[in-house]
């Protein structure tokens, strides 16, 4: 508990290896903002990689979170949200003056700033963020809510990728993000198949999404498919993804690392094939998972595998960071 009104509970990683809860000064208000105490995190891949040293241009101590359900403080200046609604934070801090936020994508602002990365973000009790990155989560809890931003990554590379009801979808990379591109393939009506190399994973996404085919890449056949979305993390699975797209099919790049793009040109043309990189997400797609999560076709529940708090997290997080293939989700509750 905090030791005082101007003070508030945070989990904060110091350098490499190293999480403590602290005391941290409540954060100051600031024009068009909003106040909002935290109610859930997600833990994202990116907060194990700043936990383990591995996420580059990241200054530390860092609190980490940027998959936020809140509560709002005070009601938004435009009256869109009232005190206590619960609500869903956009991370992504943007300028809104660079040619992409000029064109309606500020996903890929010039500038962008993601809590938890480039700022501090909600592994604590409060925080305040602009109005525009607010949204209300009506009719969902706060563990939905919470989940609402890593599911709209996969949601947005769906909505890139164009594809047609009834075509088929490959998915490489039974992780978070992976797994949520299978569900909204899914929900856009395409026959989906989604591969890992660990069985383990492949178990816990298959309880998650019965209805989506499974298969380790061992036992992979020659099939091609319609659109295939990379979500490995890896450059060598990138590149070799190429030859899983099917004729006058598209390549959507969920996934972004360091290294070369490299395949043969004659493949990729014979094919008339489509690259798309697909970054963060808009708006529009945390509308549509917290539209989708309200009629119920997202498996919240088994989503969830994982919970905590946030003195518990300081033990739970470094424990789940090693052991990454039994844990789809994991959220600490404040």
């Amino acid at each position: 508990m905090a030791v005082n009104a101007n003070q508030m509970q945070a989990l904060l990683c110091t350098e490499p290896g190293r999480l403590d809860v602290v005391q941290r000064p409540r954060p100051e208000d600031k024009a068009g903002h909003i106040r909002l105490r935290v109610e859930a995190i997600g833990i994202c891949g990116t907060d194990y990689h700043i936990y383990d040293g591995n996420q580059p241009f990241l200054a530390y101590p860092r609190v980490m979170g940027h998959e936020l359900a809140a509560r709002a403080l005070q009601d938004s200046a435009d009256g869109r949200i009232a005190s206590g609604d619960l609500v869903v934070v956009n991370p992504y801090i943007t300028c809104g003056i660079c040619h992409a936020c000029r064109i309606g994508k500020p996903n890929c602002c010039e500038a962008i700033g993601v809590l938890g990365v480039h700022r501090d973000g909600g592994m604590c009790e409060e925080i305040v963020v602009p109005e525009a990155n607010v949204y209300a989560a009506t009719g969902l809890d706060a563990t939905a809510a919470a989940m609402v931003e890593f599911l709209a990554i996969g949601a947005h590379g769906v909505r890139r990728s164009r594809l047609v009801a009834g075509s088929t979808a490959l998915v490489v990379g039974a992780g978070p993000i992976g797994m949520g591109a299978a569900l909204f393939a899914h929900v856009a009506g395409a026959r989906v198949t989604l591969r890992d190399t660990s069985p383990d994973r492949l178990a816990l996404a298959q309880g998650i999404l019965p209805d989506v085919i499974c298969q380790t890449v061992a036992n992979a056949g020659p099939e091609a498919f319609d659109t295939v979305f990379d979500a490995t993390g890896n450059i060598n699975a990138m590149n070799a993804g190429l030859t899983l797209v099917a004729h006058g099919g598209s390549y959507v790049l969920l996934s972004v690392v360091k290294g070369d793009l490299s395949f043969p040109d004659p493949e990729f043309h014979k094919r008339e094939a489509t690259l798309i990189a697909s970054r963060n997400a808009l708006e529009e797609d945390f509308r549509h998972v917290m539209d989708c999560m309200a009629r119920g076709l997202v498996p919240v529940e088994a989503i969830a595998t994982h919970r905590t708090t946030l003195d518990g997290a300081a033990t739970d997080l470094p424990k789940w960071a090693a052991d990454r293939g039994t844990v789809m989700k994991a959220l600490i509750h404040v």
